[in-house]
């Protein structure tokens, strides 16, 4: 997932790669401009046309922006308000359905035109009010302690050039510091699989479960415990995040190829379905500390045998 100096294998077109990158967004891009160019044309104000479509300014500055997908009967609210003709209100129909199709970043393809790709998580952070993290398999990036986060960074395949690994792990550090912004929520859901992942020696996995134990403490942070051998009420195949704002939401899943981002309501709603049954399946607070502190002794046990 990461690069070397030079493109990796598979993305050595850096300029077929950014177009590759640029394509994913157009249909939320080209509905955003439509959308803004019906409003010119009817010498309709933000503020006018928020009030007749029934959303803030806020949401409407950002739909013209890109940065929303608004649903279905949302677009026709504002074509009628706009009083756009039928073959136009056809086009917004199709432009929003191939805007609610989940864009694809291809890692590979990304990471041959840039060193790392923290920046693109952390813009989701900063914008979110609550951040809801689902992780099957290894310890969110928002808790890595740093000697855990290199050595995962050093499994990638193809791997980091030592620049860039050192580069991708300061952006991580520093993507942290959004943990500790008091109008943030974040809430973790961890397997009892993901606490023991060791991608290295015992003192490294005993160091990433003493910081998980103290950033649980956080009045901003809530971390829940899915232990093994608890009954399933629902199965994930992968780890997901969802990005809550006032007006908006956006979940994000990593399969092996890249990142699958999702703006449409719907498939949203699909996400938010499974935080919930995830949830049923979790320990929280007290039970969450002991947990992790009996993980934690059991491991120190193992190490000092």
């Amino acid at each position: 997932m990461n690069p070397e100096n030079q493109p990796p294998p598979g993305a050595t077109d850096a300029a077929s790669a950014a177009n590759s990158v640029a394509y994913q967004s157009r249909p939320r891009q080209q509905l955003a401009a439509e959308l803004r160019r019906l409003r010119d044309m009817a010498g309709i104000s933000g503020r006018e046309l928020a009030k007749r479509v029934g959303i803030s300014q806020s949401t409407l500055s950002r739909i013209e922006a890109g940065q929303v997908v608004p649903p279905l009967p949302q677009v026709l609210d504002w074509a009628e308000a706009v009083g756009a003709q039928d073959d136009c209100r056809h086009s917004l129909r199709a432009l929003t359905e191939a805007a609610h199709t989940p864009e694809m970043q291809d890692w590979a393809a990304s990471l041959a035109i840039r060193p790392h790709l923290q920046d693109d998580v952390r813009a989701f952070e900063q914008d979110a009010r609550v951040v809801r993290n689902f992780q099957p398999a290894l310890m969110p990036g928002l808790l890595q302690t740093a000697d855990y986060a290199r050595r995962v960074f050093a499994t990638f395949d193809p791997p980091y050039a030592p620049d860039a690994l050192a580069s991708a792990l300061a952006a991580r550090l520093e993507r942290q510091q959004v943990l500790y912004d008091p109008a943030k929520r974040f809430e973790f859901l961890i397997t009892e699989a993901a606490l023991r992942f060791r991608p290295g020696p015992y003192r490294m996995l005993l160091a990433q479960l003493d910081r998980t134990i103290s950033i649980e403490t956080l009045d901003t942070v809530e971390i829940g415990v899915i232990p093994q051998d608890i009954e399933a009420s629902t199965t994930i195949p992968h780890g997901f995040v969802i990005y809550e704002n006032e007006d908006h939401a956006i979940a994000s899943a990593e399969p092996i190829a890249g990142n699958l981002v999702t703006r449409g309501p719907e498939l949203v709603d699909a996400h938010r379905r499974r935080w919930t049954a995830l949830t049923g399946m979790a320990l929280f607070d007290n039970d969450a500390r002991e947990f992790l502190t009996e993980l934690r002794d059991e491991i120190h046990r193992i190490a000092t045998q």
